[in-house]
């Protein structure tokens, strides 16, 4: 079956409840952010939820992104 939409995959296809748990929304650097703490007790970045759009540009806050647990 091929679907044709354009809805993100996460409203089509929801990842199970764990992942969620292991989300948090914080403040780096006065940038909000959504973050996700993996094995190693680091925070990966997933999302940037500033509205200003000279936030997208740093570089040490992109999504994929390792920052330090704070």
């Amino acid at each position: 079956m091929i679907m044709y939409t354009m809805m993100p995959e996460e409203l089509i296809f929801p990842m199970s409840q764990d992942i969620y748990e292991k989300q948090q929304v914080i403040q780096y650097n006065g940038i909000p952010l959504l973050v996700a703490k993996n094995e190693a007790n680091e925070l990966e970045v997933i999302r940037v939820l500033s509205t200003d759009p000279n936030h997208f540009l740093h570089t040490g806050m992109q999504p994929g992104t390792k920052i330090p647990n704070i």
